[in-house]
């Protein structure tokens, strides 16, 4: 493994060591991270270091103190640029930035869309297998609004594509199943 990814990992987890998962206070939030590069590497076959490292780095802005200066002095421009294109702006309210990740999204990178794709199947996979305290409903409604944000993502890496559109599939058959 590449020594830029390991160190991204560490800063990573130093940055994310006492946050948990929404709604689950059981699962350390590096998990999330980790799992989005995990579905890079293994299910899109991505072995890029700098992509690595800004998938497990993809949260540090939007839910840490981390700065892009830090970022940049510490990966480099090409991966603070990715994480800063996949960061949300938390002064905007929810609503609004679920919005705009649907309008941004056919503007990403091609990094920034892989890493984008992969974040909704990390998220898809703990609605479907983390004890949250979700009701069908919203499950049903993040599905769909993922599903959007992915269709601008779309045409990067095929294998990304399709590992997608399964998981989508496979999420709606069992959120409809406990109706």
């Amino acid at each position: 493994m590449s020594g830029i990814f390991i160190e991204a990992l560490k800063y990573a987890a130093d940055k994310h060591i006492s946050q948990r998962r929404k709604g689950c206070d059981m699962v350390p939030y590096i998990n999330h991270p980790i799992k989005v590069t995990y579905i890079l590497q293994n299910t899109a076959s991505e072995n890029d270091p700098e992509l690595l490292s800004a998938a497990i780095l993809h949260d540090v802005i939007e839910d840490t103190c981390a700065t892009e200066a830090e970022l940049i002095e510490k990966f480099g421009k090409k991966v603070a640029d990715i994480v800063l294109e996949v960061t949300d702006d938390m002064s905007l309210t929810y609503d609004d930035r679920k919005r705009l990740q649907i309008r941004k999204a056919p503007t990403l990178s091609d990094d920034a869309k892989m890493i984008k794709i992969a974040d909704k199947m990390a998220n898809i996979e703990d609605i479907l297998t983390l004890p949250l305290t979700w009701s069908t409903h919203r499950k049903k409604q993040y599905c769909e609004w993922a599903e959007r944000v992915v269709e601008g993502c779309r045409g990067i890496n095929p294998r990304l594509d399709i590992a997608f559109n399964e998981l989508i599939a496979k999420a709606y058959k069992i959120i409809d199943n406990q109706h």
